[in-house]
């Protein structure tokens, strides 16, 4: 049987450090599946389509891996994938409560759903999304944080919509 796993978020946008998850679970499973949430609350910086575009570029690379949205519970995406198992990325101990709070709540959800922990490596092991946009609105440089596309793409939001001082 083919071992799928689901690796879910926002990626708004995708890091260094996803993709380092993503190539490790990559070794794991026979395919990964990076599940952009289209969740609106979020208030993402960019579009569900350009962060699958994002996220699509990105992993072209890397083999047995492909890139779906779903804006529903990840338990009913995980179940429509035919997959079983999810994979969540820890940095750090801040991160273990929120994580575990969710794979318990997606067992309870369906009992079939198991949760695999990834770690990236040290050298991405604090990059966020959300500081990699915070740089990024101040004009630093997130050149070692993202890829390069996702580094123009960043320049050119900011750029649209960045209020003058």
């Amino acid at each position: 049987m083919k071992k799928i796993a689901i690796y879910p978020g926002t990626f708004d946008p995708i890091t260094n450090g996803h993709l380092d998850l993503v190539a490790r679970a990559e070794q794991i499973f026979d395919e990964v599946i990076i599940a952009v949430s289209d969740n609106p609350r979020k208030n993402p910086l960019f579009t569900t389509a350009e962060r699958v575009a994002m996220v699509d570029d990105a992993t072209q690379h890397i083999p047995h891996v492909r890139v779906e949205s779903f804006d529903d519970l990840l338990v009913n995406f995980v179940t429509r994938q035919k997959a079983k198992f999810v994979i969540r990325g820890l940095r750090a101990v801040s991160d273990f409560e929120y994580e575990f709070q969710l794979a318990s709540a997606n067992r309870r959800l369906d009992s079939n759903v198991e949760t695999i922990f990834l770690t990236p490596s040290e050298a991405n092991y604090f990059i966020s999304s959300s500081l990699v946009r915070e740089i990024s609105y101040y004009k630093g440089d997130v050149s070692s944080f993202v890829p390069p596309h996702v580094e123009l793409a960043l320049q050119n939001k900011w750029a649209a919509g960045r209020p003058s001082s």
